[in-house]
């Protein structure tokens, strides 16, 4: 909605995320957009709510609250148990409008990306896609969202402030999401389908799911990924061997993947996933910014190369000099020296269900 005056400035308030559900459950990027939210309200003096739309809204409300939402507007219908665009639309619309949110921030998943640009759309709102970076300018309050361009080769800094909400999705990974918080408290507010909602749009028979044979590094806790440094498929066979000897998954930049050494569901940057694990290893990776925007939010990186003057080597925080066809065997022989025990593969599923038992 386009600004006419100070007034409409003054009208909107507060951000807001969409929580997507997916059968019935949160998805996780839900907790880590309220993360980005929260930062951000924190600059504007304002409140974060969190809207739900779905069949099942029985425990959102709670885990929303306890990750950083002051309030939470849930819309639970039985027409909203299957993904229709259309229809979350209308609703979305309509809420938008009555509430007038500042910010409104989705997820750069496939739903996401068929909801929120037809949302922009129906608003008149900018919206800026696959955001690595949000800030409030602190002298305007406009929302500031990086992204590259070009390919990845540069970093652009987009604004709309003369519109309402002002709109952006962020790509799954790449913000942090709060500590839950059991202890926190908010406001729930129950909206329905309006009649109108419904009207005129398609309607879901059935929803078929595929399951493919894919590498899901987004979960991996520990990842060892490899650049055009490896030479060729034996270097990723060596690659392999550490990963599963430290209880790692296997990664790979894209110069990687195109030369045919290993294959794409492997490939971590912009065109591939984006990892936010607890160790990332980068074996020969030079480290530009199209595979830095998948890993960089890694809790530790570890580059091994000998070039100590990559981009990778000055993120990394631990760079290891040398040749990694050297390295890499040394370390092995000095886990097994040391009796380190082989280590199984571990995930963030993996971590939750231990802290459960």
């Amino acid at each position: 909605m386009k600004l006419t005056g100070e007034q409409d400035r003054q009208n909107s308030a507060d951000v807001w995320v969409l929580a997507e559900m997916t059968g019935g459950a949160l998805h996780p990027v839900s907790h880590e957009l309220l993360g980005a939210a929260r930062r951000l309200a924190a600059d504007r003096g304002c409140r974060v709510w969190a809207v739900a739309l779905g069949s099942d809204l029985s425990d959102a409300a709670a885990s929303l609250i306890a990750h950083g939402a002051d309030g939470v507007i849930l819309v639970g219908d039985g027409r909203l148990q299957a993904f229709n665009d259309e229809l979350e639309c209308n609703v979305l619309e309509r809420l938008v409008r009555k509430y007038r949110p500042e910010i409104f921030l989705g997820a750069a998943t496939n739903r996401g990306r068929a909801l929120i640009p037809r949302l922009a759309s129906r608003l008149y709102a900018g919206l800026t896609a696959d955001c690595t970076g949000l800030a409030i300018d602190p002298e305007t309050g406009d929302l500031l969202q990086t992204r590259p361009a070009f390919g990845g080769n540069i970093m652009a800094t987009i604004r709309s402030g003369g519109f309402r909400p002002q709109m952006a999705t962020v790509r799954p990974k790449v913000m942090q999401a709060l500590p839950g918080d059991r202890t926190r408290s908010g406001m729930v507010v129950r909206e329905s389908v309006a009649p109108e909602d419904a009207l005129h749009i398609k309607q879901i028979l059935e929803t078929i799911e595929r399951r493919e044979n894919t590498v899901n590094l987004s979960d991996a806790r520990i990842i060892v990924a490899g650049g055009r440094a490896m030479k060729g498929p034996e270097g990723f066979a060596l690659l392999e061997s550490f990963a599963q000897r430290i209880g790692g998954a296997l990664g790979a930049s894209r110069a990687a993947v195109d030369s045919g050494w290993i294959a794409y569901p492997h490939q971590v940057g912009q065109t591939g996933q984006t990892v936010q694990a607890d160790v990332y290893i980068a074996c020969g990776i030079s480290g530009q910014i199209q595979h830095l925007i998948g890993m960089q939010s890694c809790k530790t990186i570890v580059a091994i190369d000998i070039d100590d003057t990559t981009p990778m080597m000055q993120l990394a925080d631990i760079a290891v000099k040398g040749d990694l066809f050297a390295v890499i065997p040394e370390v092995m022989k000095a886990l097994d020296r040391a009796g380190v025990r082989r280590a199984p593969a571990s995930t963030e599923a993996d971590t939750e269900e231990e802290e459960q038992c």
